[in-house]
């Protein structure tokens, strides 16, 4: 059990920290589009040589389609989010997922609304509004591109929880494919846009360190998953759930004393009406199946 908790708790300490490894590489030169190609490039091609017949069987089962797409969409945001905006504010609106979750658990899986879903929902649009408001009650609009990313990336997630529980008898190693393999097609997509409407394609610069800091980036966000993998097939998943909340401590702690990002007294307490929701959600439901992030 504590080997477990520890490998989980190894997780979400990599998925805290990386804010440090994407906004290094983004101010040397390393677009993040880029940073998240290399790295999920490198976890795809690791699953592939793990279990060489996955590809075949994957090719048999095109509803993964939805769920390479919902996973590859999370972690291009995301990783652009952390990037380039405030660290707290972005991992607190990813965090929104319980919320997500209850409306397309209840468009996709058909489940009932209950009186404890509704609950959910307000405490996490309640904190939204903290958050988003700088403390004033206002509507939660998005101040900046970082805001909107880490929104999409929220709700991708959730999608990307409540498709693992649709394709809950799935093999394994097709699902994590799936989701490893979806920023390996987004991440292009994501130059392709830029290249149509946006200021052009990144080009990829390594220079120097960035070599290095992309190639150790790469192997925790492996060792990282693997350890995710291991805990999650030795601990009940309500308590996988509560530890890979400490990803929320981790990113907040490290960036504060960093000096990266802001704990004003709006962004904590909404930040605590958000862990409150993903608690209630935990208590509510024992997932299917962890999610990969």
């Amino acid at each position: 059990m504590v080997p477990a908790a520890l490998a989980a708790l190894v997780n979400a300490t990599v998925w805290g920290l990386a804010w440090i490894p994407l906004k290094w590489l983004e101010a040397h030169g390393v677009d993040t589009l880029w940073t998240t190609l290399c790295v999920f490039t490198a976890c795809t091609l690791a699953v592939l040589a793990a279990r060489p017949g996955v590809l075949a069987r994957s090719r048999a089962m095109p509803q993964l389609a939805w769920l390479m797409l919902a996973s590859g969409l999370t972690n291009v945001c995301f990783n652009i989010a952390l990037a380039t905006g405030d660290v707290v504010r972005t991992v607190l609106l990813f965090y929104l997922m319980p919320m997500w979750v209850v409306l397309l658990a209840r468009w996709l899986l058909h489940e009932t609304i209950t009186p404890q879903a509704v609950a959910r929902v307000v405490l996490a649009l309640g904190g939204a509004v903290l958050v988003l408001g700088d403390g004033q009650l206002v509507m939660p609009v998005p101040a900046s591109a970082a805001d909107w990313l880490a929104l999409v990336a929220g709700l991708c997630f959730g999608l990307n929880n409540v498709l693992l529980r649709r394709f809950a008898a799935l093999p394994d190693d097709a699902r994590a494919l799936a989701m490893f393999s979806g920023a390996v097609v987004c991440a292009p997509l994501g130059m392709a846009l830029l290249a149509l409407v946006g200021p052009g394609a990144p080009a990829l610069q390594l220079q120097g360190m960035a070599w290095v800091v992309l190639a150790l980036f790469a192997a925790a966000v492996l060792v990282g998953n693997l350890a995710l993998q291991y805990g999650a097939t030795r601990l009940r998943a309500n308590v996988l759930s509560v530890l890979m909340l400490s990803e929320i401590l981790v990113a907040s702690v490290s960036s504060w004393w960093a000096g990266s990002a802001q704990l004003h007294a709006s962004t904590v307490l909404g930040g605590l009406l958000i862990v409150s929701a993903s608690l209630l959600a935990i208590v509510a439901r024992t997932p299917a199946a962890p999610a990969v992030h």
